[in-house]
């Protein structure tokens, strides 16, 4: 499966550059090799450099003339695995160069894009051009760039080592699980195997959702102090922390714990040396973050926070978590200036809809028809934090279940697709709860050997260690050393 590539891309070779040398790839000269432009596209340049262990291609390219994207191909002087592995970005950055490094340590030739637009994942400035939004960047960040990033990333490894690649991989966390699963509905031939953690999916929903407890505090003129909300995680955690036979402080799973915020109403928590009683109005604030986003008839719109996730970002004295502050300025207001700190329930509600009606089918993400990446014999694998503070992890989930009743059933999907959840472990990394150690691995021998994932192997920094369960089966303990997987097992 997809080994060259695509017939029906024209080749639009340089003139100037030096193609490798057909001898092996360890004495091959660190040089510029000709590429096909993918559809649509036009090649500007193509350069060589060559790093410590490795030879990097960079192939910039453009659409209309005036976006200029870079694609970096990192290619090992020695011990090429025959695999490619892409990399995918975060917020509003595409990629992630400084991951090349540790992919061609561990022997692929690596490749990601910059998508023509900043390199730091909280600027939007590129988003607005005469006071529009930059479509042509829009779908160069959402799409077109991580499909291009495959074609060229494809082309230059397999023309540098002279040999096919034997298999190719999609590895990203946030943006870079939304990417991952944006190539399983858009571009299906594209990978072997996408990894894709914590994912962005149904964007234009998540990416306005998560101002909700902001708009709840100012509409509810309740402001809890950072201690009083952290007096209801503890509280939470301490009552559903046992649901797994084990005590750890880890909820493993939030969706599940019926924690009633009201129970901690009249208590005294002390603030930076202050006594303060917890009130009814923080508890009812507390409720509405948890439940998450309802439209003005009280239907919901979106999962809350996780009963144990931490406040900070979503609900701390900023004026909102940043991706969703730049998408509301950039994309829906088209005024960077704007203040979504006074936004009512009834603005939150509009600018909801309008993310979903004008950018669902650019930046969605959310279609659950995975047919043709089955039919292409592609394997998915994605761990989701249950303690996830930026991307409540209630998004991947209603993702799954849709999948799943588009395409027959749990049964059928798990052929293709894994889920994991991971009790403690926040966006991406860290919380304290394990977090798988080899996920790559794992879908390398899915793809490769056929064994399919049940569990992912996983350990928390302090050397504890305890499997992921596939969902929506939950690890339980079966008695022994707590800290040991052995004690758990799959239900």
């Amino acid at each position: 499966m997809r080994r060259l590539l695509l017939a029906a891309a024209v080749p639009l070779l340089l003139t100037t550059v030096v193609q490798a040398a057909p001898s092996a790839a360890a004495s091959a000269p660190c040089a510029a090799v000709p590429v096909a432009a993918p559809p649509g596209a036009k090649i500007e340049s193509v350069q060589a450099a060559h790093q410590p262990s490795y030879c990097q291609v960079t192939v910039t390219l453009t659409h209309t003339g005036a976006d200029h994207v870079k694609v970096a191909v990192a290619l090992p002087d020695t011990g090429w695995n025959g695999r490619l592995q892409a990399l995918g970005g975060s917020a509003y950055a595409a990629g992630d160069s400084a991951a090349l490094a540790q992919a061609v340590k561990d022997g692929y030739s690596a490749v990601t894009t910059d998508a023509g637009v900043s390199l730091n994942g909280l600027d939007t400035s590129w988003a607005l051009k005469n006071g529009q939004v930059d479509q042509t960047l829009l779908t160069n960040f959402a799409t077109r760039s991580v499909h291009e990033e495959a074609l060229i990333g494809k082309a230059v490894t397999q023309r540098y080592f002279q040999r096919p690649i034997s298999y190719s991989y999609w590895t990203g966390c946030s943006t870079g699980g939304r990417q991952g699963y944006s190539e399983a509905q858009r571009y299906p031939d594209d990978f072997d195997g996408i990894l894709a953690n914590a994912p962005a999916v149904d964007w234009t929903r998540f990416a306005v959702a998560t101002l909700w407890p902001q708009v709840v505090m100012n509409q509810s003129h309740d402001f809890p102090s950072p201690c009083v909300l952290s007096a209801f995680r503890t509280a939470a955690v301490q009552a559903c922390d046992a649901r797994d036979g084990v005590t750890n402080g880890i909820v493993d799973r939030p969706d599940e714990c019926g924690y009633d915020p009201r129970s901690l109403v009249g208590t005294k928590v002390v603030c930076d040396g202050h006594e303060v009683t917890v009130t009814a109005a923080d508890a009812e604030v507390v409720r509405k973050i948890w439940a998450g986003p309802t439209d003005e008839h009280g239907h919901k719109l979106w999962s809350g926070l996780p009963k144990g996730a931490d406040f900070t970002w979503l609900a701390g004295t900023q004026p909102g978590f940043p991706v969703a502050v730049e998408w509301v300025q950039s994309f829906l207001e088209k005024q960077p200036a704007f203040d979504t700190s006074k936004l009512t329930y009834a603005q939150f509600t509009d600018l909801f809809r309008q993310s979903v009606r004008e950018y669902d089918d650019v930046i969605g993400t959310s279609d659950p028809d995975l047919s043709a990446f089955r039919r292409a014999g592609g394997k998915l694998i994605t761990f989701v934090g249950a303690n996830d503070q930026l991307i409540p992890p209630g998004g991947t989930l209603s993702y799954r279940t849709r999948v799943e009743q588009t395409m027959g059933g749990a049964r059928r999907v798990n052929d293709f697709y894994r889920l994991f959840l991971a009790p403690g472990v926040e966006h991406c990394f860290g919380g304290g709860g394990p977090e798988p150690t080899n996920a790559l691995g794992a879908l390398v021998d899915w793809v490769e050997h056929g064994k399919a994932p049940a569990t992912l192997a996983a350990a928390s920094a302090d050397g504890k260690t305890r499997d992921l369960c596939a969902y929506p089966r939950v690890s339980r303990f079966t008695g022994g050393d707590p800290a040991t997987a052995s004690s758990y097992r799959c239900r």
